[in-house]
Parts: C-alpha cells; structure tokens; sequence
C-alpha cells in the first residue's frame, strides 16, 4: 500500500548539520547531538568524505539517524554511491539517511574531473541505478541496468555485498529549479531545500511541484513510494543569550541572505515576494566584491522572511509555528553561532 502523494502531518523532526569541523571532532558532536534529542546528525561535503565522517559517528551513536547533507552525488558514480551508502547503512544498524546534490558545472567538471549534462535528467537517472544496484544486492536479481548517462550491467557474487536484514537507506534528492524538484519528487525519499526558500515558497511551488511529480511514481506502484516522503529544509536562525550575540547573528545573517540572493538561481523565490530589484541590485554589488556592502539591503522584513529571529527557544517555537505542515524535518542552520549548545537550545524549542 503506498503513502500519500505527501503526508506532511507529522511532528517535525529536527536535525542538526555537521559542516567543515575537523573529522576527528563528529563523533563526539554526534554523540552530543544524541543526548540532546536531535533525530539526525548531518554531514556536509565540503573539505573531507562524509561517510567516513559518519562512519565514525556511527560507532559512537545508537539511535540518532546519520546523513550526508549533501553527498556531490555526480562526482561519484551510482556504483560508488551504492557502496558507500550501503556499507554506512549496514555498520549504522539502518541509520543512514543519503542526502544527495548535483553541485555545479564548474565543481564537477573542474574540481572532479566528471561529465556534465542535462543535471536534473542525469539526477533522476542516478538514483534510479543506485535503486536497481541495489535491488540486485538485496534479491540477487541480474543487474541489467542501461540508462543514458549511466550503464551497470555487471555483478557477479565476489563484489555483490550480503543483502540487508533492514533495507535500504533512504535518497533525498537536493532541489532548487523546477526540473531538479520534480526530479525529487519523481524518484527520491525526499527533497532538501535551499536555505533560501520561505514558508509562502513552499507552499505555492515547491509542494504543488512535488505532489505533481509523485503522482506518476505513485501511479506506477514504484516500490520507494511504499516509503513517506520527506521535505527537509535547513532554516537560517538569527539568535544568541545576548543582545550582542543576537545582533551578531543578524549582521552575519543578512550577509549570507545577500549572498544568496545574489545569484540567479533564487530569483523566482525573490520574485514571489515582489523582491526581483533587491536581486538585480545584489548581483551588481555581488559582480564588485563587495560583500558586505550587499548585507546592509537585507532590511527586517526579509530577514524575517527567510530567517527566525529570537532567543533560543523562542526561535525553536516560532521555527516549528512557520513550518509545521510545510516540512516533515528541519536542519537549524546558525551562520552565527558563538557556543556549541546553542544549536541543541534552538532544538529544545522547536520540540
């Protein structure tokens, strides 16, 4: 029996993101983010592997699900994806949670030495072969899959790992454009959405976007659709105990806003708001350098907007008031965050 085309019902989860720490450090932050009731611990690919990262995390945890936030999915192949994940998945006792993003043309191509093309078609088709590898593992069924970017049709027993007692970890699928979210909602467990995304955003695209891509897979008795859909979103906190500390976390806030809205990519959020000038202004300056010049036109009401301003726990609550019944999950995101417990503060509230 499938689940609804979107269940958003449920109580919010709240996740907390690991982002350029020293590896050695997640396991403990981990173990912290547990004790403090988070439901997942999230690792970003920036400057180290995050499944190593969440290996650790792993051996150091019991409960708390574990996650890349994102995982550059083309700077793998789905074969080399399919292991990684598995292997977390088998050694978390069925924690895992495979966040995954397309990253840029320049990232990919440049950075990594991988092709690029055509990035929400390529997605959709990833995740469908790390699917079906998969589904060879598991049932020992003849990998036989052939795509047009990708092309798995060798498996023999020696590199098949042992099938999984608790199944396979969920993909969440990392969206912005249109064609990216109905790839989501096409193929993936879930959506990440960008920092840069309001409760209105969310309401009047993003979800109409994914119910309308889900309902062919749903239609097709696709047998991830068995599964509820996730849409986590990582919510930008303005907060501190201090004034200073609170007035901090704006400044730091509104630089980050600006420097997102500056890049072409989020105009249609801006633009739901009647703020398409704000962009063409914010990407002049962006063109100039001059960053912290472009933070100064973030005024309230779009820091409001896109971020929750409070204390602590103040901000949890109003955090879990915008977007209960828009999310199934949220990542609390601080630009600013002068102490570790911070964050666990801002969870507390949300619960």
């Amino acid at each position: 029996m499938t689940q609804p085309l979107l269940d958003l019902s449920r109580p919010l989860k709240t996740d907390v993101g690991v982002g350029m720490d020293r590896p050695e450090d997640t396991a403990a932050y981990a173990a912290r983010a547990e004790q403090r009731g988070a439901d997942a611990v999230l690792v970003a690919e920036t400057s180290h592997d995050p499944f190593m990262r969440l290996a650790m995390a792993a051996g150091r945890t019991s409960r708390v699900e574990l996650g890349t936030g994102v995982a550059i999915a083309f700077a793998r192949t789905p074969m080399t994806l399919a292991h990684s994940a598995f292997d977390l998945h088998r050694y978390s006792g069925g924690r895992a949670v495979i966040g995954l993003g397309s990253q840029i043309k320049p990232h990919i191509t440049r950075r990594y030495s991988m092709p690029w093309s055509r990035p929400a078609a390529r997605m959709r088709e990833y995740v469908t072969a790390v699917r079906e590898i998969w589904h060879s593992w598991q049932t020992g069924e003849k990998l036989d899959f052939r795509g047009d970017f990708y092309t798995h049709t060798l498996m023999t027993p020696m590199f098949a790992p042992e099938a999984l007692p608790q199944g396979t970890p969920p993909l969440w699928v990392a969206g912005v454009g249109p064609l990216m979210i109905q790839a989501a909602g096409e193929v993936g467990d879930g959506l990440i959405c960008h920092p840069l995304t309001s409760a209105d955003y969310l309401s009047q695209s993003i979800l109409p976007a994914v119910a309308a891509a889900r309902t062919k897979s749903v239609a097709d008795g696709a047998l991830w659709t068995s599964r509820p859909f996730d849409v986590t979103g990582s919510v930008m906190v303005v907060t501190g105990r201090t004034e200073e500390e609170l007035a901090a976390s704006a400044t730091v806030t509104r630089e980050r806003i600006a420097f997102y809205a500056s890049t072409p990519a989020y105009l249609p959020v801006l633009e739901l708001h009647g703020w398409g000038d704000l962009h063409e202004e914010l990407n002049t300056l962006s063109k100039q350098g001059r960053w912290e010049e472009m933070g100064t036109l973030v005024d309230d009401e779009v820091l409001n907007t896109f971020a929750v301003v409070g204390e602590p726990a103040a901000a949890g609550r109003a955090l879990r008031e915008r977007f209960q019944g828009l999310l199934t999950r949220v990542t609390v995101s601080l630009v600013h965050e002068p102490s570790e417990d911070l964050v666990f503060d801002v969870l507390d509230g949300v619960r």
